[in-house]
């Protein structure tokens, strides 16, 4: 007897349809074999069945098996297999009705006393199943908050094997899942940026990199705060967009991050990887591909800490996330590209024993030390970063000081005014923000008059800086502009930007 039951395996983010064929026959010694270039963990599959029938009640046939995962030249992973191969071997022995398979797509892992336990990338599956012919998911009841986000498609969680069946004979009625918590909830609070006591030239830099959207460079001594406003920018971030959520969730339910019963991910990432951290880990890879930190923080921030530690090959590796807001892994039997547009923020000391320039503590390093130690972060990696800030050490009376400053809130007001304006301006142009823009972009909203042009060509000339630098500087002035609400770039614009540029030639 033949039975074909509907499922899905990912690749990357990118959902592929599996066809779940199973074939009992009497001839011969039984055996229980699994075809389609299945991993190590769909192999195991069949253990966990065994043990599943015999635990639920359902009696295991003593004949021979054949189950071919269709396309069967596509590596199949994972043990989201367990349920469609064990609903495909009960269809094939007459205990489930094979018409009304065609209507449902089924994933899950099955326990040893055939519990339906938890997959990765639900959200995924089901996103694609909304343009399909199927539009029901027979699916974990882990997963079902995360499903349903995806109100095209119809969930049906299931506890057990035994429960799984009696609704596909029509026994048991179960309901289609749908979530009720909202679509975005409100945002997360994180620390605030009124706990950083002084540092208002930084947080302006942080205003300006949030409002556009900017990587950011933060250089100074130990202790003067550069971790604590790196934290504190997610917080001052626009909500995320429901389509940016989406993507966020996508990527997390692929990684096994998201959290128990919740659908969507509704809050900025932050990801502050160790700088022991290998390429591997900040790129994503492996032999099945998987999300990297630099993926994991898409839409959100990456936060590098202490950036000269790193190794030299994994810094190197940001430069194709950085420009073109992806990253391509390239294995022999497929090539995955996970989205990676995340806000750079990286902080360094401006020398090993971080006192250089510094009023209060002398330099204990030799030239040749701040030489290498400042080479660590290459020239084509710099130049990627929009905004160079210096924060220098806390003095006492700003410690001391309790007059309130800014909130979060009240900057974050000013960063979504700005988003607004961009919004507009960039609609039907496939880009958020005033760093996403390319060249035809500057040239249509970027138009400069004969003193900015000036300011930008003694810059250039005095500084000099790369025509990248100089996009840069563009972009940072079009954001400062709309922060003030003003149409046109000001000299004055300008010139606060190329301000931001000039510890590359000071530092570095």
């Amino acid at each position: 007897m033949l039975a074909k039951v509907q499922s899905a395996h990912l690749i990357g983010i990118e959902p592929y349809a599996v066809d779940v064929e199973v074939d009992i026959a009497q001839r011969g010694l039984p055996h229980f074999n699994i075809v389609g270039l299945p991993d190590t963990a769909v192999k195991e599959s069949r253990d966990r069945i065994k043990a599943a029938f015999k635990n639920t009640g359902f009696p295991f046939p003593i004949k021979q098996i054949t189950v071919n995962l269709a396309p069967a030249d596509l590596k199949k992973e994972g043990s989201s297999f367990d349920l469609p191969i064990a609903i495909g071997i009960l269809s094939a022995e007459g205990h489930i009705p094979k018409d009304i398979l065609k209507d449902f797509l089924i994933v899950g892992e099955l326990s040893l006393e055939g519990k339906v336990k938890p997959i990765k990338g639900s959200l995924c599956i089901a996103s694609k199943m909304k343009n399909g012919a199927i539009r029901k998911i027979i699916i974990p009841p882990e997963n079902a908050q995360e499903a349903s986000v995806v109100e095209e498609v119809e969930v049906y969680p299931v506890k057990d094997l035994a429960e799984t069946v009696n609704f596909l004979r029509g026994e048991k009625l179960i309901k289609p899942f749908k979530s009720e918590v909202a679509y975005l909830e409100e945002v997360e609070l994180y620390e605030d940026l009124s706990d950083v006591k002084g540092q208002f030239q930084a947080k302006r830099a942080l205003e300006i990199a949030a409002a556009g959207g900017h990587n950011i460079l933060m250089i100074g001594p130990p202790g003067s705060g550069k971790s604590m406003l790196a934290r504190r920018l997610p917080g001052i971030l626009p909500p995320m967009t429901i389509n940016e959520a989406v993507e966020t969730t996508k990527i997390h339910s692929v990684a096994g991050l998201l959290p128990d019963g919740k659908g969507i991910v509704n809050s900025r990432p932050f990801r502050a990887p160790h700088h022991s951290s290998s390429d591997v880990a900040l790129i994503g890879g492996g032999q099945i591909p998987k999300p990297g930190e630099v993926s994991l923080a898409h839409n959100g921030v990456l936060f590098l800490d202490e950036l000269p530690e790193f190794k030299r090959n994994v810094l190197e590796v940001l430069r194709q996330p950085l420009e073109d807001g992806f990253v391509t892994v390239a294995r022999s039997y497929a090539t995955v590209q996970f989205p990676s547009r995340f806000l750079l923020v990286g902080s360094m000391n401006s020398c090993p024993c971080g006192n250089y320039g510094d009023k209060f503590k002398p330099c204990t390093c030799t030239p040749q030390m701040i030489i290498r130690y400042r080479s660590r972060v290459s020239g084509p990696l710099l130049d990627r970063i929009d905004i160079h800030i210096e924060v220098p050490r806390v003095n006492y009376q700003e410690l001391k000081d309790d007059t309130p400053s800014e909130t979060s809130k009240t900057v974050r007001e000013r960063v979504i005014r700005a988003r607004q304006i961009q919004l507009k301006r960039f609609t039907n142009e496939g880009i958020y923000c005033n760093a996403h823009m390319k060249a035809k972009h500057l040239k249509k909203f970027c138009r400069l008059d004969e003193d900015c042009h000036k300011l930008l060509q003694s810059a250039m000339e005095k500084l000099g800086l790369s025509a990248r630098a100089h996009s840069k500087i563009i972009k940072v002035a079009r954001t400062i502009a709309d922060l003030e609400g003003l149409e046109h770039i000001k000299s004055q614009h300008i010139a606060e930007a190329i301000h931001y540029r000039s510890l590359e030639r000071q530092s570095f």
